[in-house]
């Protein structure tokens, strides 16, 4: 069960949004490669990182930010936003990224998808964004007809690395992870499900850890470990199984 802590880029800054909207965005950090750094310290293994510009422009706004994280950094990165076409997936992926994460080109272009993934094997991730239970795309600014699920089966057998499924109603928000609906997914599909959005604190890492939990491949936290409501040492220690949740948590 891997804890991914999130970095997302906005004008070469590590910010966190409220329910996506670029308005609300406040800046936790200047320099992102310096909290990559930070990340690795206190123990996490890998990264996600989301370009915020790039996901509303369709193209790579946060670059240089991007590249200098993955110099700072040995854990794996794995990166979203604005990632539109195989040259592009094929560029980030020989600059060293683990894995590329698609999501408005998964509703556009799902055998574009399925092409990538056949190129580069374990190499990408499909992002489902949700409002409402429906997909959202273009950095969240506009909803789909597709459901959660609908979109997720497109892409069985297709050898995708794994789901990020964002509940957008619960993120930045300290909401709690939406539970529900992502073991639901995790239950329709084979492909591994990260949970993203809304991750408050020690309750939803201890959540992680129940049995109809531990199909997932993990969950991202951002605002959370920014504001200091999750401790690294003590959530690291708990998805090991190093050290026992609180009391009254497992009730």
């Amino acid at each position: 069960m891997i804890l991914f802590p999130a970095i997302d880029l906005k004008d070469g800054r590590c910010v966190r949004l409220k329910l996506g909207d670029m308005a609300t965005a406040t800046v936790y950090n200047e320099d992102p490669a310096a909290q990559a750094r930070a990340f690795q310290d206190q123990g996490f293994e890998w990264l996600h990182v989301v370009d915020l510009n790039g996901a509303f422009e369709g193209a790579s706004v946060n670059g240089a930010a991007v590249e200098a994280i993955l110099k700072a950094t040995a854990n794996p990165v794995q990166l979203g936003g604005g990632i539109r076409t195989l040259a592009h997936i094929e560029a980030w992926l020989d600059k060293g990224l683990a894995r590329v994460i698609l999501g408005t080109v998964a509703v556009r272009d799902p055998d574009l998808v399925k092409e990538a993934c056949r190129l580069f094997p374990g190499k990408v991730a499909v992002g489902i964004d949700a409002r409402g239970g429906k997909v959202a795309v273009e950095g969240w600014a506009e909803a789909s007809t597709l459901g959660v699920i609908e979109l997720a089966k497109k892409f069985e057998g297709a050898g995708v690395a794994a789901i990020i499924f964002t509940d957008i109603d619960r993120d930045g928000v300290l909401a709690g992870i939406n539970w529900e609906s992502t073991i639901e997914l995790a239950d329709a599909v084979s492909i591994p499900v990260i949970a993203s959005g809304g991750l408050a604190s020690i309750a939803d890492i201890v959540r992680m850890t129940m049995p109809d939990a531990r199909k997932l491949e993990g969950a991202i936290s951002g605002r959370a470990l920014y504001d200091g409501r999750i401790d690294p040492v003590e959530a690291l220690s708990i998805l090991s199984g190093n050290s026992k949740p609180p009391r009254g948590m497992l009730d």
